[in-house]
């Protein structure tokens, strides 16, 4: 396929938009405050806001923070939401990684079992570090996509295109959605951890029995420490990029908002690739396969496995999507996306985006 990685250290990681070409130029993140996260939990919906200083609702051995945050990740947050609450780490949970160089709002749970009357001392620590803007007890650890998914509020400025062409992508992007890519982010510095997935063991990746019960969303980080969760994460990256490949391809011909004949589920959707590849027939089936033999290298990953094929959504459809032009020339757009889909992927699929928070070559694609 054209654009495919022709080798170790020249992998492709801009691929095709719906429309052909981007339309529009525009810079991201020029403040924290200009990309704005809300993560939005169900199970929160039905629980009393807090009536005051230990005020918490809900019953159950876990604490659950609504924290706003500017500047810190949220592996970092946790971490340090450990070290107030005096807990393990592995007691903290949370339902998706949020940027950092934004203002975004996320919960965490805390394992606190029998100490519900120390909630309200807890909470004014960790308000010294970051605004709590809500809590309650539950019976469940936050886990990763329990969430109902993440409303934006995201600031585009020096927005360089006529308005008229910029408002006809819009509407084409709120009618139809854009392709659900993985973000270049996920593969490295010029996908360094695709050159890195390569040499990877796979049998150092299969499960430890016990561990089937984690619902197939990945590997076991096998030989545990920093060298396992490396690995996942390399992994991650091989597992992701085949699926935008098979995704461009769809793209390419337009096929990418119908489900082919073949295919597992009612809605058009590409492989999470596992052990047998895809789980998908037909013509679907093949095509997947055509796409992915072009990268042996990391097809071969697979083969020693035991890690069940996937299928993830190939579109990307902002909810509740707004704009509005601002007096400077900018843009402000605001909507909402389900777990596992991201807004930069959302707006590259119209504007070559400039992410200002992260200097020089910061040039950002879908």
């Amino acid at each position: 396929m054209s654009g495919a990685n022709t080798g170790v250290g020249s992998w492709r990681l801009d691929w095709p938009v719906s429309g052909g070409k981007r339309v529009a130029s525009a810079q991201l993140k020029t403040v924290p405050e200009d990309f704005q996260v809300s993560e939005v939990l169900e199970e929160f919906a039905g629980q009393a806001k807090p009536s005051g200083p230990g005020g918490v609702a809900g019953e159950g051995e876990h604490l659950c923070l609504y924290i706003q945050k500017t500047g810190d990740n949220t592996e970092f947050v946790a971490g340090e939401l450990a070290n107030l609450a005096s807990c393990r780490s592995f007691d903290v949970g949370f339902c998706g990684l949020k940027d950092r160089h934004a203002v975004t709002r996320q919960w965490f749970s805390l394992y606190r079992p029998g100490m519900m009357d120390e909630d309200a001392a807890l909470i004014e620590r960790v308000s010294e570090r970051w605004p709590v803007r809500s809590a309650y007890r539950s019976p469940r650890k936050l886990r990763r996509g329990d969430h109902q998914g993440n409303h934006f509020v995201i600031r585009l400025r020096q927005v360089g295109a006529e308005r008229e062409v910029i408002e006809s992508a819009l509407d084409r992007l709120k009618a139809q959605g854009a392709p659900n890519y993985f973000g270049p982010q996920r593969f490295g510095f010029a996908g360094g951890n695709l050159d890195r997935a390569v040499h990877i063991d796979p049998s150092t990746l299969n499960r430890r029995s016990g561990q089937g019960k984690r619902r197939g969303r990945g590997p076991s980080r096998a030989g545990g420490g920093r060298d396992g969760r490396k690995n996942v994460l390399y992994f991650s990256a091989a597992r992701s990029w085949l699926f935008n490949e098979v995704l461009a391809s769809r793209v390419a011909e337009d096929s990418w908002r119908s489900p082919l004949p073949g295919e597992p589920l009612d809605s058009a959707t590409g492989p999470l690739w596992g052990d047998g590849g895809t789980d998908a027939a037909g013509e679907a089936e093949q095509r997947e396969r055509e796409v992915v033999a072009q990268t042996p290298e990391l097809a071969s990953l697979f083969l020693a496995t035991r890690m069940k094929p996937e299928r993830r959504a190939l579109v990307s459809m902002p909810q509740k999507f707004n704009w509005l032009w601002l007096d400077d020339g900018g843009l402000e757009l605001e909507f909402f996306l389900e777990p596992g889909q991201y807004a930069t992927t959302v707006l590259s699929d119209i504007f070559e985006l400039e992410d200002m928070s992260l200097g020089q070559h910061n040039k950002q694609h879908g």
